[in-house]
């Protein structure tokens, strides 16, 4: 099924701050910082790389809970760095604790909670069936 995961496990990611990762881009006319839907995607990738070595062939994750404070802004030009730590196993349930920090402060912390998925082929093939007529 899984490979050994390991409570405390981590796994850090650093971005620089484009325009594109800003709350302008995504709407947010004016506002040209770090946007938050970017860093939540950041703080997923870091929790997807801490277990991707644990995983077999065909299985994958998805995410289930964030819960993140945005604490600070973060301007374009910057480079931000994001860390997932594993920090509890429920059977294929498991929760990160994540953080990121920009070139001078704690900018977010909060948890995140994964599933793991046996077979990302059968997965998608349920969702693809959402897009199919209902026999009733």
């Amino acid at each position: 099924m899984v490979k050994v995961l390991k409570l405390g496990a981590t796994h850090t990611i650093t971005k620089l701050v484009t325009p594109d990762l800003t709350a302008d881009h995504y709407g947010n006319e004016g506002v040209a910082v770090f946007a938050t839907p970017a860093l939540v995607a950041l703080l997923e990738e870091t929790a997807v790389g801490c277990i991707a070595a644990a995983l077999e062939a065909g299985q994958g994750s998805v995410g289930a809970e964030v819960m993140v404070q945005h604490l600070v802004p973060t301007p374009v030009g910057m480079v931000v760095e994001g860390r997932a730590e594993l920090i509890e196993i429920d059977g294929r349930w498991l929760v990160f604790k994540v953080e990121a920090w920009d070139e001078q402060e704690k900018i977010a912390t909060g948890t995140h909670t994964r599933y793991i998925i046996n077979s990302i082929e059968k997965f998608l093939q349920r969702a693809a069936e959402k897009t199919s007529p209902r026999q009733d």
